[in-house]
């Protein structure tokens, strides 16, 4: 009779309870087969346009040739991470977009909350929904007439906006070419366009609250203001939480195509971002190697902020993203 050791007891343990947790894991993917399958597209788009091109970031570390390909080129190390820090233009840069994304992170962020808490205490069904069309309709609307419209309403010469400010006597005021304009036309811009949209997440938030906690607290005596501190914030914290995170990772992403169409000679000094140094040095003057380098920085410091967050959120108690 053959005797096992403790260790081969063990292996044989782990190996049954692997082979278990595989069969129902083969199992469940059966029965949900067809959820897996509408997860393809989204699968498919992430591995072509998002995980693929991760491989570029190799170019930051060459003196890339388009001629000679990725493996050809010479490998240079940090030489161009050191050629961006020493840049004149770097500290420029850096503070142009640091002070875009606070600017994007304490007036935009909160906006979608405050609009989908209004939203949720109406209780005209029809109203609500008539308002909901009306503030998501500018997400669809393209950047390019986004800032059309900017440009019609705002502009020195014939402008609706000047020429209510003459009618007024207050003078002229050239927002398109102003340092001191720049930054709040663009935040205004992200405002109207996103705040309906990014409502829509936390409008599904609210929809999962309990009735009859709110039920409990109108027995207990409290005012609609005390129902929206007491049950409707804490149910959504979570969701607040989140999605947080995930801005975060987005922090240095100021938006190239809005900041490029804003951008003029005249605002240049305030507008400047990483999104358009990395189109103007990459695209415009081929240093590829150069602006791989000063995109991937932005990258690191995303990622860094991600986890960051993610871990001060663990510390007080939240589920975090990970």
């Amino acid at each position: 009779m053959k005797l096992y050791g403790e260790g081969e007891i063990a292996k044989s343990v782990k190996s049954a309870q692997w082979m278990r947790a595989r069969s129902a894991l083969t199992k469940r993917m059966l029965k949900n087969r067809w959820l897996y399958f509408m997860l393809l597209p989204g699968l498919i788009y992430f591995l072509l346009f998002k995980y693929l091109p991760m491989w570029g970031v190799m170019i930051a570390f060459q003196n890339y040739s388009p001629f000679e390909g990725f493996w050809g080129s010479e490998w240079v190390g940090f030489a161009h991470f050191k050629a961006f820090f020493a840049d004149p233009s770097f500290g420029l840069i850096f503070r142009n977009t640091v002070i875009l994304a606070v600017y994007n992170l304490l007036f935009f962020f909160p906006l979608p909350i405050v609009i989908a808490l209004m939203l949720n205490e109406l209780r005209a069904e029809m109203y609500k929904r008539f308002v909901q069309t009306m503030i998501y309709i500018p997400h669809f609307i393209s950047w390019v007439v986004v800032v059309g419209i900017a440009y019609i309403l705002f502009t020195p010469e014939g402008g609706i906006i000047n020429n209510i400010l003459m009618q007024l006597g207050i003078g002229k005021v050239d927002f398109l070419l102003s340092n001191e304009w720049f930054r709040t036309m663009v935040i205004g811009e992200v405002m109207w366009k996103e705040t309906g949209w990014g409502t829509i997440l936390f409008l599904a938030a609210l929809a999962g609250v309990d009735p009859q906690l709110y039920e409990a607290a109108r027995m207990d005596g409290a005012s609609r203001w005390q129902q929206l501190l007491h049950v409707t914030l804490p149910a959504i914290k979570s969701t607040v939480v989140i999605l947080l995170i995930l801005r975060l990772g987005n922090f240095m992403d100021s938006g190239f195509e809005q900041i490029f169409l804003m951008l003029n000679p005249m605002n240049r000094e305030v507008g400047e971002v990483f999104d358009t140094f990395v189109y103007t040095s990459g695209l415009q003057q081929g240093q590829f190697s150069y602006a791989t380098a000063s995109n991937l920085f932005k990258s690191v410091i995303g990622i860094v902020l991600v986890v960051g967050s993610n871990y001060l959120a663990k510390k007080a108690g939240e589920e975090g993203i990970y």
